[in-house]
């Protein structure tokens, strides 16, 4: 069964690319982080299927791969909404209102923390720490954008670029999105 479990879940295409992965780490295991993001961006999230194949492929126990996955809030173990907030909570981040930024987008998404909207353009999520202290508040936008010293009207602001599909670069210019 294992045997089974990996080559489905690791096609081709995909094993070519985790083996070269593997074979950049001194064990197994200490690729475990690449392997699943690796899966994640393939498949769109983690499912309990891809978790076993993963602890077969790498030779360890599931358990271990479950608790990587629990505990790093960035690997969705569901489908994910299009448009993603993840708003930092911890100390320096409460301390400069992500809690008011949090309910903010709450009301304004219509949702909850942790939960996508029913047409599944928007979700919520309260995260630990970012890495990001000094620019507090602060909340990581889908997988690559950060943006700091929140405030309603910036949150306005990045809401209504979402929606028209646009996304500001590093000099602060506008382009579509990609």
């Amino acid at each position: 069964m294992n045997q089974e479990l990996i080559s489905k879940i690791f096609v081709p295409e995909i094993k070519k690319k985790t083996d070269a992965l593997v074979a950049r780490y001194e064990t197994r295991r200490a690729s475990i982080l690449e392997v699943l993001r690796l899966l994640m961006d393939y498949y769109g999230h983690l499912t309990l299927e891809i978790e076993e194949a993963v602890a077969a492929y790498l030779g360890i126990p599931p358990i271990d791969v479950r608790e990587v996955v629990t505990f790093y809030t960035l690997f969705y173990t569901a489908p994910k909404a299009k448009k993603r907030f993840n708003v930092c909570r911890t100390l320096s981040c409460h301390l400069m209102g992500s809690d008011k930024m949090i309910r903010y987008l709450e009301n304004k998404l219509g949702i909850k923390t942790g939960e996508m909207t029913p047409d599944g353009e928007w979700s919520l999520h309260a995260v630990e720490c970012l890495g990001a202290c000094e620019i507090a508040p602060m909340l990581q936008f889908n997988d690559d954008r950060f943006c700091g010293h929140l405030t309603e009207k910036k949150l306005d602001e990045l809401i209504e670029s979402a929606k028209k599909g646009e996304q500001k670069t590093s000099s602060g210019k506008k382009q579509a999105a990609v």
